[in-house]
């Protein structure tokens, strides 16, 4: 049987047809000389939710989290430059830092012509993410941070190798990174840490974020990432400032069993935001892939009582 491929598209919506969820669409925008690609649902004119992945992942880990929020936002979800599909010409000379990170996603909201909304911050998301809000708190209206710390007290013992690479950057610190953090079970360990039954861990997960990570050139790009993270580190006490003066509505969601930030990043959000609220669930770094419903449930309920107010 013969058919039109150019008559319905993965994303459209047959006549009649009848969905219990939104549909998400995968779209790309050029921004910052880099086509960021991203996914996005809901209505245009909702208030948006920006989702900021984290390493190693992209914005497939919100695949799951952002139908079950596009009914009431509009959700979108950009991959960061290395990471899933956004692709970096090679004339654009990117130098990756989270400071480059930071300023292409403020172009891609540019672009997109996002003028207000809250974040979700995992991982690498949070110090992309609280760039943007500290170069423009009038347009964060929230902050939803899942393991997406600010603090000394918050960075676990599996930070031991990195920080030796910060302390003394040498090939050889180097080369003990790449062995036994870039790796298929390296990567699986981050998913799988913690998690009381590790088979819940979704696999293609993780066996597309190091599919991924393997592409020339990839490895290095992440290795000059983890290097440059302590510049992120040094930029705490200017996050926490950010805090105490803007005071952005926010919510701790937090895997407790996280060997990178540990659950006292959370708790110290209290500090400089006394009116933080923190949840803690009983799993991992990732905390999305098993525990994206009560995710999502406290997102919404949080988004629906500090979001509309400051949209306005």
């Amino acid at each position: 049987m013969s058919q039109n491929p150019s008559a319905q598209t993965a994303f459209s919506r047959p006549a009649g047809a009848q969905f219990p969820m939104p549909l998400t669409s995968i779209r790309r925008v050029e921004a910052d000389g880099v086509q960021v690609f991203y996914r996005s649902a809901g209505d245009p004119s909702a208030p948006v939710v920006l989702l900021l992945h984290g390493f190693p992942s992209s914005s497939f880990m919100f695949r799951e989290l952002i139908p079950r929020l596009a009914d009431r936002y509009r959700v979108i979800a950009p991959d960061l430059p290395g990471f899933g599909f956004t692709e970096v010409p090679a004339e654009r000379k990117y130098i990756y830092s989270f400071d480059a990170l930071a300023r292409t996603i403020e172009a891609f909201t540019e672009a997109l012509k996002i003028k207000r909304y809250a974040i979700y911050v995992f991982d690498y998301g949070a110090p992309t993410g609280l760039r943007l809000a500290m170069a423009h708190p009038e347009r964060v209206t929230a902050i939803v941070s899942q393991n997406g710390n600010a603090y000394e007290e918050g960075l676990g013992d599996a930070w031991g190798p990195i920080r030796k690479y910060w302390a003394t950057p040498t090939a050889e610190n180097r080369h003990v990174i790449r062995e036994n953090v870039l790796t298929l079970e390296g990567t699986r360990w981050q998913y799988t840490h913690g998690v009381a039954v590790r088979e819940s861990v979704a696999p293609e997960s993780y066996t597309l974020d190091m599919a991924l990570m393997e592409r020339p050139g990839n490895i290095d790009i992440q290795l000059d990432l983890f290097l440059d993270y302590a510049n992120n580190v040094k930029l705490y006490p200017k996050f926490q400032e950010y805090f105490r003066r803007s005071r952005p509505p926010l919510l701790a969601i937090w895997g407790k069993n996280d060997p990178f930030f540990i659950p006292a990043g959370a708790e110290a959000f209290r500090k400089d935001l006394p009116n933080a609220q923190v949840q803690f669930l009983d799993t991992g770094h990732f905390a999305i892939e098993t525990h994206v419903v009560e995710i999502a449930t406290a997102m919404r309920e949080f988004l629906d009582a500090n979001n509309a107010e400051r949209q306005n």
